[in-house]
């Protein structure tokens, strides 16, 4: 059998398993060291605690991948209480081994600080980091060949995180959520990423924490000309009055958006949420998640129900069928004749009642399309 198609095999396998191939046969003992993708998970952790009763991770883990051959193409490490110095020693060899797709979560209570050996891979496309600290040294010139980047609670120890965005010129996927850098991260900055086709911001870690407008947003969209989907989360952030602004330009060339953590009740927001999809007129779907915040609901806006939208699926979560949502669905309910699905989860702890009531108001809604189905998902 070629080397190829063996460590295909292997590559397919979960990696105890994959270990394991080497008591099939004298020639099967070191065919293993030809894996070129490398997962330790939890079900890895979970083999060596209850069925070889082992706890010295860090050392099964060393000799593992100091064992292995050839390029590792794709590399997924789950840290959790782990020694610094063998984490370290990992990403030194992996580093050497040309490592192209790595992910990084870390489940222990602090957070990790990053090897300056990472940095040293160049060939990187695809990075993942989870509560780590990132601080590239002074010499480092960037990731040239980085496709996409996943950055989730994680400390910039750099105070120009926009100069790292630049040295990173084919970026096609930017995930930023919810980390901390000294200089905050400025729209300025990403949008001279103009290969990016995926964004997605938790708007707390903006320079901006507290003023933006959907005429930011719109002019973000414009000068990313290959932008795709859209994500923004909203948590820990308010709008503030005034900030809401037309925009006269529509995009085209957004398909997906998603609204996560957005409060409805906020009649800015709410607003905010109607230009957006407004704008994006071959928008295909929506995912919106609404936060329930216990106070009074601002007015409802006006709502320009002429405009034709292009959604096929829509995608509402934690709703309770408060004023503002019904005025939500049923604009896009009246707009969209394409539609087929909206798929309506409530709140978690919306009473049965509540939740019947709401159900019903849906039922009387009028649709643009005749295809169009509204799945309620009741808890």
């Amino acid at each position: 059998m070629p080397d190829n198609v063996v460590t295909n095999i292997l590559d397919r396998l979960p990696l105890q398993v994959a270990v394991r191939t080497g008591i099939l046969s004298k020639h099967w003992r070191f065919k293993w060291t030809m894996l070129s993708q490398l997962s330790i998970d939890e079900e890895f952790f979970k083999y060596l605690i209850l069925e070889k009763g082992v706890n010295n991770f860090g050392e099964i883990i060393s000799k593992l991948i100091f064992h292995l051959n050839g390029t590792i193409t794709k590399c997924f490490l789950f840290l959790y209480e782990m020694d610094v110095e063998d984490i370290n020693r990992w990403i030194s060899i992996l580093s050497k081994k040309k490592v192209i797709d790595l992910a990084i979560k870390n489940w222990s209570k602090t957070q990790l600080d990053l090897s300056t050996h990472l940095f040293s891979c160049l060939e990187l496309k695809h990075l993942k980091l989870h509560k780590s600290i990132f601080n590239p040294p002074s010499r480092f010139h960037g990731f040239p060949n980085l496709l996409s980047l996943e950055l989730r609670m994680v400390q910039f120890g750099i105070s120009d995180f926009g100069e790292f965005f630049t040295r990173c010129p084919l970026l096609e996927i930017l995930n930023v959520d919810h980390s901390v850098s000294k200089g905050n991260i400025k729209l300025v900055e990403i949008a001279k990423l103009k290969n990016l086709k995926v964004l997605s911001l938790s708007l707390c870690d903006l320079d901006t924490p507290t003023i933006i407008s959907s005429h930011n947003i719109f002019e973000l969209v414009g000068f990313l000309p290959k932008l795709q989907e859209l994500g923004l989360d909203f948590q820990d952030y308010k709008l503030a009055d005034g900030a809401l602004m037309e925009f006269p330009t529509a995009f085209p060339r957004l398909k997906a958006l998603k609204l996560s953590r957005i409060y409805l009740g906020n009649g800015i927001m709410l607003s905010c949420a109607f230009e957006m999809i407004k704008h994006f007129p071959n928008l295909q779907t929506l995912d919106l998640e609404n936060t329930a915040i216990q106070r009074d609901a601002d007015p409802i806006p006006e709502v320009d129900y002429r405009h034709t939208l292009g959604l096929r699926g829509v995608v509402f979560r934690s709703f309770e069928g408060s004023e503002s949502e019904v005025c939500l669905i049923n604009y896009i309910l009246a707009c969209s004749p394409f539609l087929k699905e909206i798929a309506i989860h409530p709140r978690v702890d919306l009473e049965h009642t509540k939740q019947m009531m709401f159900a019903r108001k849906l039922l009387k809604l009028p649709r643009a399309s005749p295809l169009a189905e509204i799945d309620f998902y009741p808890f």
